[in-house]
């Protein structure tokens, strides 16, 4: 039996590839051009910042990871606002076109941060430097979280396949991240650093053209500017919620909303762990352990193509998971899934005790130790990151969802400043002492979580059962109206 929820979907335009609305392979080729150039970029930045031999800044670990720390926190703060904008005044859709757009100026201006100080008015060096993460940072506050809305209006509520649809798109974006190491890294450090950031705007420019040639045709009324007869259907809501005293929310819609934010609060110890892949462990990487095979060096930044290369690889086992445990009636509640995620990279990080101990003792430590940790933190970030967004989807009031997936990236942005400061104790505690601070804490909060798990699911209403017959389509809207 279908649950009745409060989040009705704009109608896609019709048709299906491979059980899943065509929409979604669009939405996966637009994020994932732009993971390329962001993580491309990000796989970059602490090793041009403390470069001292090709032209980079020559900062120092500390103030490179407290930057890096900076920029990719406040990176998430940008959803919030974009996705008010989106709910209030520009849409979904729109929304993520002027994102792609101030994202690709952002990375093409980081290739060129050596012009004369005289071209930038006397300003700094660092100037063009962060006038580009600032564009960055505002174009990813319009694009992220409006891109992951679109994808839950593809689906009906109920559809057992949405949290499989979630999955193939955090394929796409880990796909791009594979594409953002491979070409933006080699390009970066074996070419040049503006070869490297200017391969990121290419990425972005691609995925942007993707979006405008085939949105019309294949997301239908997804992610379009409301209507008048939508927001009197708002306001109506509103106001008879408003008449309980709830503030314009009924209680099932605060019980849900205060889900989404327990969850965003657990996700932080996750998310400052996994971030030290940008920044304290590409640096150990790069100076502690043994890179060769055979003759070959291999570059710090392909390290990062672990991760990704293997969400590409497992993300359609996982896929198949969740949907097969759903016809099954035995898929876990999200709160238990996210609940394991966290002890997957709790478990990821006992690899870097062993790897930390061996570099103490031998100088340099076997590259096994680390491909071993990025494995268990991609089964873990399948756990809980494609089901987290897929959760939000799922629990968030129609009106408030670009809002609210704002927030929830909000925990990431909390996390990314919080992994900075982790990373940079690395220096007087040592790296053995940061890791096992993370394998305890991201163990404890998976635990804590496990057990809050019953409740969480009661205070969700039912917004996380899926129907086991098949979902009918969606009529198709007409296509039209503003890209």
């Amino acid at each position: 039996m279908r649950v009745a929820s409060s989040h009705p979907a704009p109608a896609p335009a019709a048709g299906e590839l491979l059980g899943h609305p065509r929409g979604l392979y669009l939405l996966f080729g637009a994020e994932m051009w732009e993971r390329m150039s962001f993580y491309g970029m990000r796989g970059l930045l602490v090793l041009y910042l403390t470069d001292v031999t090709r032209g980079g800044f020559g900062w120092s670990r500390a103030d490179a990871l407290s930057l890096y720390g900076w920029y990719t926190g406040l990176v998430y703060v940008t959803p919030l606002l974009g996705g008010w904008l989106a709910d209030n005044v520009l849409g979904q859709r729109r929304a993520v076109v002027i994102g792609g757009l101030l994202m690709m100026i952002g990375h093409f201006l980081m290739a060129v941060p050596d012009l004369p100080e005289a071209y930038w008015l006397g300003l700094p060096r660092a100037a063009p430097l962060y006038l580009a993460l600032a564009f960055i940072m505002a174009g990813n506050g319009l694009f992220k979280p409006n891109i992951s809305v679109m994808v839950g209006q593809l689906y009906p509520p109920g559809d057992a396949r949405r949290d499989s649809g979630f999955t193939i798109f955090y394929m796409g974006i880990n796909l791009g991240a594979l594409l953002g190491a491979l070409v933006c890294g080699t390009l970066g450090e074996r070419v040049g650093w503006a070869f490297g950031f200017g391969s990121a705007g290419v990425g972005m420019a691609l995925g942007l053209a993707l979006f405008l040639w085939k949105a019309r045709d294949l997301l239908g009324g997804i992610g379009l500017r409301k209507t008048d007869a939508d927001r009197a259907q708002i306001a109506a809501a509103r106001a008879a919620a408003a008449s309980q005293g709830t503030g314009g929310l009924t209680s099932v819609e605060l019980q849900r909303i205060a889900v989404i934010l327990i969850l965003s609060f657990f996700v932080i110890f996750f998310w400052a762990a996994f971030e030290q892949a940008g920044g304290l462990m590409t640096l150990y990487t790069d100076e502690k352990v043994d890179r060769h095979v055979g003759t070959f060096l291999i570059p710090t930044t392909w390290f990062n193509m672990v991760n990704s290369g293997l969400i590409v690889l497992l993300g359609p086992l996982f896929s198949a998971l969740w949907t097969g445990l759903a016809v099954r009636r035995l898929d876990p509640p999200i709160p238990l899934k996210m609940a394991l995620g966290l002890v997957l990279m709790s478990l990821g990080f006992v690899f870097m005790l062993g790897a930390s101990e061996q570099a103490d003792a031998a100088g340099k430590s076997a590259l096994g130790w680390v491909v071993a940790a990025y494995a268990f933190h991609t089964m873990g970030e399948l756990c809980l990151s494609p089901v987290g967004l897929s959760m939000v989807t799922k629990l968030a009031p129609a009106r408030l969802a670009s809002l609210l997936m704002g927030i929830w990236f909000l925990s990431t942005a909390i996390a990314n400043k919080l992994a900075g400061v982790i990373g940079s104790q690395a220096e007087e505690f040592g790296e053995f002492t940061v890791f096992l601070g993370i394998v305890l804490a991201t163990g404890a909060a998976g635990i804590v979580l496990a057990a809050l798990s019953p409740v969480l699911v009661r205070m969700m209403h039912g917004a996380d059962q899926k129907t086991v017959e098949p979902v009918p389509p969606v009529p198709a809207a007409v296509p039209g109206g503003p890209a």
